[in-house]
């Protein structure tokens, strides 16, 4: 740990000094340059056009109202329903034609006499009082004070797609009510209006209930949903927006990053708010896109040479990492790697209820080897064992080499007898070999010992039953498995 605690404070160290160069020269830059701009400009006053913005969005947001309107005065409707509904089909063209001549996601009519919800594609279904998805047309019937309402819904023949839907009465020639029609705008198509008219004016536009929730944005703001009372600087002017006067009110807030115009009004039509904002620093924008350049490279440079030095780090923690977990004869583990990766393979298998077993051999007679042949055809066997004991064992097994001519082997999810079986293919694989030693006679064989871990026992305990295990082979004549007693 304390390796990787020293190269992460130099790399922090590193950081914060190019950080602090390169900031305090690009912000002073910036600061120089915003100031001699907003200087020129300070006397000046932004236009607001919130009435534009309002006009543009009441014909294409409003404009189905009017067909609604239309289609809850069309005699043909209204003689169809007091006629008794004869033919369907007739209604349903009617609907189709409607829809597809204005562009609506939907159109529908909803008879009292019968209660029947036709749309473009047919009769859907019947509404029903007490149901929560008909609610709208019952309180619709039960509506005394406007001709319509807006409300957004759940499409029905559409599968739940959210759509803003306006309910128009329909009364018969002396007033009574005998239906409702209506059409439906999506959401989706109503946030791409908005996104064209914010590209257009360079504006943020939004819509907010009676509560100040947003309700709608455009595709990219998305991800400001919530209510204006706790948005950061709107939530100070919140009370004065939602104030039901239709007139445009003309409010001003700062954050952190801008000051903000905000033009907003209420839309009895939709019952929502229209808030329009304007930042006022817009005009210094070009100077941010030289400082966000400036802040651009210099966090290039910083990076590159992070990255050089990280890895120049990293390459040498590794070669130090791996001098001291690896032995160097065999390339395999050390002890001391060994045992801290034996602390996790313990865990593991408590955890998971798994068997663990542990295969400990040396090769028999090496001092012979090393008396007989020199210590160079002895390194030449150790390097030959640990190369056949990594070929036998499976792949997720782990070959160390314990010490000396001595080697460990731990093997996860692996009983007793699993992991003898694999201990003879080991020891046979060993007198198999030719070693290519300078006395042809010579053989080198291994010996052996396998214990299964007890979850109630210390590593030193199963080590030691591993150790007794390969003393017994030893003393049983070498070149042999031996097991140790669960």
């Amino acid at each position: 740990m304390r390796p990787f605690s020293i190269k992460y404070r130099l790399l922090l160290w590193l950081t914060l000094i190019l950080v602090a160069g390169f900031l305090a020269t690009s912000v002073a830059s910036y600061v120089a340059s915003r100031d001699a701009i907003e200087q020129g400009i300070s006397e000046q006053t932004l236009p607001l056009t919130g009435d534009n913005i309002y006009s543009e969005i009441q014909k294409d947001i409003l404009r189905p109202v009017f067909i609604s309107s239309l289609m809850a005065h069309d005699t043909f409707v209204r003689d169809w329903i007091l006629g008794g509904e004869k033919n369907p089909e007739q209604i349903v063209r009617y609907l189709n034609e409607v829809k597809l001549k204005y562009g609506t996601v939907s159109s529908f009519l909803v008879s009292e006499r019968s209660h029947a919800y036709y749309y473009a594609g047919g009769t859907l279904k019947s509404v029903r009082d007490g149901e929560a998805r008909d609610a709208w047309y019952f309180r619709l019937r039960a509506l005394a004070t406007a001709d319509y309402e807006t409300n957004v819904d759940v499409d029905m023949a559409n599968r739940d797609s959210l759509t803003i839907f306006i309910n128009h009465r329909v009364l018969d020639f002396k007033g009574n009510f005998i239906g409702a029609t209506g059409v439906g705008l999506t959401l989706d198509k109503m946030s791409s209006i908005i996104d064209r008219y914010q590209w257009r004016f360079r504006r943020n536009i939004y819509f907010a209930d009676g509560d100040g929730t947003i309700v709608l944005g455009g595709k990219t703001r998305q991800s400001e949903r919530g209510s204006i009372r706790t948005l950061p600087g709107v939530r100070a002017i919140a009370g004065r927006i939602l104030n039901r006067d239709v007139r445009p009110t003309h409010l001003a807030y700062s954050t952190d990053a801008a000051s903000m115009l905000v033009n907003s009004r209420f839309i009895p039509e939709l019952g929502w708010y229209l808030v329009v904002e304007q930042n006022v620093s817009a005009e210094v924008k070009p100077m941010q896109r030289v400082f966000a350049l400036n802040l651009a490279v210099s966090f290039g440079v910083t990076l590159l040479v992070l990255a050089i030095t990280l890895l120049t780090v990293n390459r040498f923690q590794r070669r130090i990492e791996r001098i001291a977990s690896t032995d160097a004869l065999t390339g395999l583990l050390n002890r001391k790697a060994l045992e801290l990766l034996l602390r996790d393979r313990i865990l593991a298998s408590k955890r998971g209820g798994r068997p663990l077993a542990a295969i400990l051999f040396d090769i028999d007679l090496f001092k012979q080897v090393n008396d007989s042949h020199g210590h160079l055809s002895g390194d030449q066997v150790i390097r030959g064992v640990a190369d056949l004991a990594v070929g036998v064992v499976r792949d997720s097994d782990v070959v160390t080499r314990w010490g000396g001519e001595e080697y460990l082997v731990l093997l996860g999810d692996c009983n007793l007898e699993q992991a003898g079986q694999i201990a003879e293919a080991l020891r046979r694989a060993v007198e198999a070999h030719d070693f290519a030693l300078p006395a042809s006679n010579v053989r080198v064989t291994i010996s052996l010992g396998v214990a299964e871990y007890r979850h109630d026992e210390a590593e030193s305990a199963f080590f030691s039953r591993a150790d007794s295990a390969l003393y017994q082979a030893k003393n049983g004549g070498r070149n042999r498995v031996q097991l140790a007693p669960r």
